[in-house]
């Protein structure tokens, strides 16, 4: 009788501690541990798209060239506390970016590899006819390039987390910044592990 009570007791506690999942929106904003999150990589890029896009840097383009400029994506530093994926934003700045028709993307260095591994594979087996040829790449006219940078005040369990993102649109010609957008964001974190 024991050992039917032994285990009905450890089904119990093992059922007790199984893990629950919960379906959410992608939009919802949930902050368990005060850290960057999704929502905080959402409102950077949302804020900085609208600032690039609103900004002339892209009409002054347009009417000297004549066609929207190609961007490419540079280094975006996370100089933080904690480890931040800066892919996140930046991807979703890109994307948003492209679909807004006002400005075009050129494949970083490390994807362009992998085209150009591609081109020399088509150049060998594929079709006169559906071959890609080498030195047809479009050049970029911009480098995209950031960081994010914290300051963490804490005192006992509480802790004031202040981000802030600082992207600048770079020409490729002349070296000018044309495009300066920024972020902050600050947090009100209690009962906080202290990290630095």
């Amino acid at each position: 009788m024991r050992i039917y009570w032994a285990v009905i007791l450890s089904s119990l506690l093992m059922a007790g501690c199984g893990t629950q999942v919960t379906r959410m929106d992608a939009d919802e904003a949930v902050d368990l541990s005060g850290d960057w999150n999704d929502t905080d990589s959402r409102l950077v890029a949302e804020e900085m798209i609208s600032d690039a896009l609103s900004r002339p840097w892209i009409s002054n383009f347009v009417s000297k060239e004549g066609n929207a400029p190609a961007v490419i994506v540079g280094t975006v530093r996370n100089l933080s506390h904690e480890h931040i994926n800066v892919n996140t934003f930046v991807a979703d700045m890109e994307r948003a970016l492209v679909n807004s028709g006002r400005v075009e993307f050129v494949a970083s260095s490390g994807e362009r590899g992998e085209i150009r591994e591609e081109r020399k594979d088509q150049d060998l087996n594929a079709t006169e006819k559906t071959r890609n040829e080498a030195g047809r790449e479009t050049g970029a006219d911009f480098m995209l390039k950031g960081q994010i940078n914290t300051i963490v005040d804490a005192e006992g369990k509480q802790q004031v987390r202040y981000y802030q993102i600082d992207l600048t649109m770079i020409s490729m010609a002349d070296n000018r910044k044309v495009w300066l957008g920024q972020k902050k964001i600050k947090k009100l974190v209690k009962n906080a592990k202290v990290r630095y």
